[in-house]
């Protein structure tokens, strides 16, 4: 199954740095969109967003029902079964989204890797196994995907990456208890995690989004 072709946002001419967001379950790369428009990123310089499309596919726990999803959910319990094979596949692709960039001329510490639900999980898993350093890793409202698998396969470029991780007190699609896990190994592996819990659900809101506008800019102003 092949991804559609990624959504494409530029704030300006020569952009110096590159911020790939990633959407969950059943959405599309420009359910992400109205992120680039309320960060305000213009200390930077000229930014490309890059918001991909994943492809559509069966999803277990919704009774096979078809949606765009970037791996299968196999139990409502996250952590309980996963899609590996689909899950390598997101990530291959994912990490051939950054190659591209890097191919573009943006040098991989000027790319952030970042995204939503399954977004987040997707973001992790291939963020911290991507084979060069990377600026940052944002998480929102997800979870770390093979856990067990992270620690062998994550490289040494990444082994220090800053990472954002915010979440909603009252998510029942993405317990609160699978980010807080995702927090504490990044942080016994030696990341920088900066961690933020919201009075929301399964959702993005404004206070997070400046959250992650004050991070993105500690993290890319030269």
């Amino acid at each position: 199954m092949k991804p559609l072709k990624a959504l494409e946002v530029e704030t300006g001419q020569n952009p110096v740095a590159s911020i790939i967001l990633i959407h969950g379950l059943g959405a599309s790369g420009r359910d992400l969109a109205p992120i680039a428009q309320a960060l305000d990123l213009h200390s930077i310089g000229a930014v490309r967003f890059i918001f991909p499309n994943a492809p559509v596919r069966p999803v277990s726990v919704c009774g096979g029902e078809r949606m765009p999803a970037w791996y299968d959910l196999l139990a409502t319990d996250l952590l309980l079964r996963e899609d590996e094979p689909g899950l390598r596949d997101a990530q291959a692709y994912l990490a051939s989204l950054i190659d591209q960039e890097v191919a573009r001329g943006i040098p991989s510490r000027r790319i952030v890797l970042g995204g939503f639900s399954q977004g987040c999980a997707m973001s992790l898993m291939t963020g911290l196994r991507y084979s060069s350093p990377l600026a940052g890793i944002a998480g929102l409202s997800g979870y770390l995907p093979l856990a067990r698998q992270t620690g062998r396969e994550a490289t040494e470029a990444n082994r220090a990456t800053p990472v954002f991780l915010g979440h909603g007190e009252g998510d029942t699609v993405v317990p609160l208890a699978a980010a807080r896990l995702a927090r504490d190994w990044l942080r016994a592996e030696g990341h920088d995690v900066a961690w933020h819990i919201y009075p929301m659900a399964h959702e993005i809101t404004g206070a997070e989004i400046a959250d992650l506008n004050t991070w993105l800019l500690r993290l890319l102003v030269s």
